[in-house]
């Protein structure tokens, strides 16, 4: 019997944002490797997340929501999303089963779309939400009329609908060739990346209204015990930066209350990741309109 030969490529996962994008990311590859909330915008990087297995290997691009931007940071994230589109196989198009109409930043992702070649997938996210059989053929007819499409897919990322079948999907568009990464590896940034993302990812949980979208985590010790032999826990330090003082007081609440449950719920997340105990120290710092300057958003590498 002739052996399949072997697949890797990249896809871009691309949607507006709050669609399902990390969510789906996350549940084919089995693991948590991308932040999830509710709150839209919550990527704000393009992280590859690496599926392998004997016959193949998918190098997934999340990318952030594309939306309207207001503002630089706005606009780094629609261009790194639009960006990833040029380097990849494939294009996976992430809507969701109840859209009923194209809204300004759908209109903006086709535009986008109908300029590359490369083959789109959409995906429509959340079926298990439907309650007839036709509202899935409505959005299917809402997104055909305005894109050529390579295949349609109905799936629920949060209950797992139709997930082998969108890898087996995926596989029919890349080219043969060898892995790009080891087996083992699952993302493409380090881990002081990922231990910023869910500290990130517990205050867009626990906070409100502008508070989540003007935060920036930097890691300024990240110290474990494998590098470290004389700690016996690993050690992370990490600045919240905030745009206002306001902001400043809500992150670190009355007596310091909202400061230490973000502490709590971030330090089981640090040490799921890592595996080992975590000693994690949290400060909050005032940086006036990061979003809105160049220097700022370098910092916090969001800018090359």
């Amino acid at each position: 019997m002739t052996e399949k030969p072997y697949r890797c490529g990249l896809v871009a996962v691309v949607g507006r944002p709050n669609v399902g994008k990390s969510s789906l990311i996350n549940a084919l590859l089995g693991q948590k490797v991308t932040i999830v909330s509710e709150k839209p915008q919550t990527t704000r990087n393009r992280i590859r997340c690496i599926y392998s297995d004997d016959e193949t290997q998918i190098v997934f691009i999340d990318t952030p929501g594309i939306h309207l931007p207001r503002h630089k940071l706005g606009e780094f994230m629609v261009e790194t999303a639009r960006q990833a589109l040029d380097e990849v196989d494939l294009i996976c198009f992430v809507v969701e089963a109840t859209d009923r109409r194209l809204r300004p930043e759908d209109e903006r992702i086709l535009s986008f779309l109908r300029e590359t070649r490369r083959p789109v997938l959409l995906i429509i996210n959340k079926v298990d939400k439907l309650r007839k059989g036709e509202e899935f053929w409505q959005v299917v007819e809402l997104y055909q009329e305005s894109l050529p499409l390579g295949a349609v897919l109905p799936l629920s990322a949060t209950a797992g609908t139709n997930l082998r079948l969108l890898r087996e999907r995926i596989v029919q568009f890349l080219p043969e060739g060898p892995p790009l990464y080891p087996d083992e590896r699952i993302m493409d940034h380090p881990e002081r990346f990922l231990a910023a993302e869910i500290i990130r990812e517990k205050i867009l949980l626990l906070t409100r209204e502008e508070v989540p979208h003007s935060v920036a985590v930097e890691i300024e010790a990240f110290e474990t015990p494998d590098e470290y032999p004389e700690r016996d826990v690993a050690y992370i330090r990490a600045v919240v930066n905030v745009e206002r003082p306001g902001q400043k007081g809500i992150v670190i609440g009355r007596g310091g209350t909202m400061l230490k449950q973000i502490g709590s719920l971030a330090r089981a997340g640090l040490e799921e990741m890592l595996q080992e105990k975590v000693f994690l120290e949290l400060f909050v710092k005032v940086r006036e309109d990061w979003r809105k300057l160049d220097r700022e958003l370098r910092r916090f590498g969001y800018r090359p």
